[in-house]
């Protein structure tokens, strides 16, 4: 436990940037309507998905999985961490590009139990209006963890299969507790596997390289000066 406040501590200055997450975030609120008009992706594979209200508890664990994910990714896997992260802000805001030209919508089953899973789903309903679906930035940011659990996690098996159970668990969710449709999961996915893998990978690669060259450059300056 030391050891991670230690390393939360010295890469404070790193973790900050996660801040640009909510700052980005602020367009959700302002396209979460229907003002635009909005169409409906159902479909037959939709229909036949149950809804089950325990997953409604899982869907909420997305929040500390992204931030606790990304803070291991910071202390351990600082490569890791700064694909995964700008994977996230540049796919949201693509989602919110999305969102203001192509809003959509799910139709949401009446919840009549008075059980806790009830009643967090229809707080849930209450907090997220049912817009801002296609593509789902619960799946996007959580199969961008999956993607980062990949590379950091090589030779550990134990850490690589809790992520990945986990953020597979979340877009599950997604679908059980009827907030997104198929469609929604699988054009996330796309998107970030375009992002991670020809956007953010090959950028953050040519600048650690350059980097790595300056430090160097820099080395090398020293000892003639020397």
């Amino acid at each position: 436990m030391t050891r991670i406040f230690r390393g939360f501590k010295k890469n404070i200055l790193y973790l900050s940037l996660m801040i640009l997450i909510p700052v980005v975030n602020i367009a959700y609120g302002l396209l979460d309507n229907s003002v635009r008009g909005y169409y409906i992706l159902v479909t037959e594979i939709d229909r036949q998905v149950p809804y089950i209200k325990e997953f409604i508890v899982i869907y909420w664990i997305w929040y500390p999985f992204i931030i606790l994910s990304l803070i291991f990714f910071c202390i351990y896997h600082k490569e890791t961490y700064y694909k995964v992260l700008f994977t996230i802000i540049i796919g949201m805001i693509v989602c919110y590009i999305i969102y203001f030209f192509f809003q959509t919508t799910v139709p949401r089953p009446e919840i009549y139990g008075k059980d806790f899973f009830s009643q967090f789903v229809r707080l849930t309903y209450k907090l997220d209006k049912p817009f801002n679906c296609f593509p789902s930035i619960h799946v996007l940011t959580s199969y961008s963890v999956i993607k980062g659990a990949k590379d950091a996690f090589k030779d550990n098996i134990k850490g690589k299969t809790a992520i990945y159970i986990t953020g597979i668990l979340i877009i599950l969710a997604t679908q059980f507790v009827k907030q997104h449709v198929i469609l929604d999961v699988i054009v996330a996915i796309i998107l970030c596997e375009v992002i991670y893998r020809f956007i953010v990978g090959p950028v953050l690669e040519r600048s650690f390289l350059w980097i790595k060259k300056f430090c160097l450059w820099l080395t090398m300056k020293k000892k003639l000066e020397i």
